[in-house]
């Protein structure tokens, strides 16, 4: 594992590479994020960002999602796979946050795992992003690049959330989160990481054994 000295210049390496950290989901009302990162699962967040204007113009409340018929809302969400399950989820969701929540997405990891299709990556991006507090989104590029830099040792989403919670500062987690998104896009891809061109080659522990490997 990282030493904390370690942990902060890849903390602010990254942040130096992208100072705005932001989520490359787009919404303009909190149920309207759930419900893209809902899409998101096993899609990627291009194709939700095409798939969702036509979706929110179509039911522009909670009370149209939760009124609506989910064979009508999966018409709007085919291409982001998994359409039927995901379209209950959210018609089911909707109603739920009527009924139990006032409306309103609720800010506490319990209570958002109790609404339909939602785990602990999409609570975690939630309270992150709506709610401003410290949160680690365990995302495909968050488990390979942790990984990678030898922050994390492990590839199950609960046991590096949990790592990555004991070393990173709780107020720079959620960015981190996104950093890694987006530097896992423009370098360190999951087929052909750029080595050669990383800022962290030289704290990264993948590229230091690749180093070795050829030595010998």
């Amino acid at each position: 594992m990282k030493t904390n000295e370690e942990v902060w210049s890849i903390v602010n390496e990254l942040k130096a590479l992208y100072p705005d950290s932001l989520c490359s989901l787009e919404y303009e009302k909190d149920y309207e994020l759930l419900f893209s990162v809902r899409l998101a699962a096993q899609c990627t967040d291009e194709r939700v960002n095409k798939v969702t204007p036509a979706l929110y113009a179509r039911f522009p409340t909670l009370e149209s999602f939760a009124e609506a018929d989910p064979a009508e809302v999966g018409e709007y969400i085919h291409s982001c796979g998994f359409f039927r399950a995901k379209a209950k989820d959210i018609v089911f969701a909707s109603r739920m946050l009527l009924e139990q929540f006032h409306g309103k997405v609720p800010g506490t990891m319990e209570e958002l795992l109790s609404l339909p299709g939602v785990g602990r990556k999409t609570a975690n991006l939630v309270v992150g992003d709506i709610y401003g507090k410290p949160a680690v989104v365990t995302d495909t590029h968050c488990i390979r690049i942790s990984g990678r830099l030898g922050l994390t040792d492990s590839k199950d989403p609960c046991k590096v959330e949990m790592q990555l919670r004991k070393l990173l500062p709780p107020e720079e987690s959620n960015a981190f989160c996104h950093r890694l998104v987006l530097f896992g896009r423009d370098i360190c891809s999951a087929r052909s990481p750029r080595c050669g061109a990383c800022p962290l080659a030289g704290i990264c522990q993948s590229c230091e054994a690749a180093s070795s490997a050829q030595e010998a």
